[in-house]
């Protein structure tokens, strides 16, 4: 099966419990639930991409315990190829630990485990795969090296990357000029472009153009989402009113979906409509991929009467 979009993946078990708002330091607060269902940024993304109608790749790294095993039974359940996933004996596998608020709202603690050891040669020994496919996706839950490896073959073989630069941290010049598209958050822009809190995004995504990122989409929450490209203005593409459940996942959806719409030929702008779609019904449902839509109802959200 040809692959259309290859994730260098983490992968976490996300163990969540709900409580009322956030804790402070020494509260303690009772939690109204707990779950353990699958997580991990790379993960969450390269779901949302299969359940957009692509044929998807993981690379990771994954322990050979209980977690390790739910996250194989995940791929193999979503139809994801799971081929270049090392288990490692002797590592446990990451796990978040997530709070969800009342409002929605959420605050997450990562242990990456086994995952920390992903790097260049894991890329490397899925060069072939990369090389034929038509979208990379990464994110800042991986280790950098095992991006750049990954998006230096994407590059020299004419196929798009995509970095999700979540959690937010310094990036090098290198992985920003291989990046084709950037999706941060507004606090995560920020960060990259190295300004302040109430820097303008516009200013914060132009100084990401400017150190040679192709494209750079924001995600605004529940104001949608803005697109920034050298040389022209910003096209803002406005939230879909939903009722919110939780937001576990909105960001990693985004993602997939966008790398998904990109894979089969949509234009950047058409994709990101697609994708803002997407995020918008993965918070109507709990956990990171509960809601996590199909091709067919972000088609049918499309068709209703735009927001706003």
């Amino acid at each position: 099966m040809a692959i259309d979009v290859v994730c260098i993946a983490s992968w976490n078990a996300d163990l969540v419990s709900r409580v009322p708002q956030p804790i402070e330091r020494g509260q303690t607060l009772l939690a109204s639930g707990f779950e353990i269902s699958p997580g991990g940024k790379g993960s969450n993304a390269a779901v949302a991409a299969a359940r957009q109608g692509a044929a998807v790749a993981v690379v990771a790294r994954i322990g050979a315990d209980d977690f390790g095993r739910m996250a194989l039974a995940l791929w193999q359940r979503e139809g994801i190829d799971a081929r270049h996933v090392e288990q490692v004996e002797g590592e446990r596998s990451g796990v978040a630990q997530i709070l969800v608020y009342d409002d929605g709202d959420n605050s997450i603690a990562v242990s990456p485990g086994a995952g920390a050891g992903l790097g260049a040669a894991h890329a490397q020994a899925a060069s072939a795969t990369i090389a034929a496919a038509k979208v990379v996706m990464a994110s800042c839950e991986v280790p950098l090296e095992a991006t750049l490896e990954a998006f230096r073959i994407a590059g020299a073989h004419g196929v798009t990357t995509l970095l999700n630069p979540a959690p937010a941290r310094p990036l090098p010049d290198e992985l920003i000029v291989l990046t084709d598209l950037l999706t941060p958050n507004e606090g995560e822009l920020r960060i990259l472009a190295g300004l302040g809190p109430d820097a303008p995004l516009d200013g914060a995504a132009q100084a990401l153009l400017a150190r040679g990122a192709g494209a750079v989409l924001v995600t605004l929450g529940a104001q949608g989402c803005a697109l920034h490209r050298s040389g022209q203005a910003p096209l803002s593409i406005a939230a879909w009113p939903v009722e919110v459940v939780d937001t576990i996942g909105a960001g990693d959806t985004c993602t997939g979906a966008l790398a998904a719409a990109l894979a089969r030929g949509l234009a950047l702008p058409e994709a990101a409509r697609h994708a803002n779609a997407a995020a918008a019904l993965s918070v109507t449902g709990r956990g990171a991929i509960g809601a996590m839509p199909t091709r067919a109802a972000v088609e049918t959200l499309l068709g209703s009467p735009p927001p706003g």
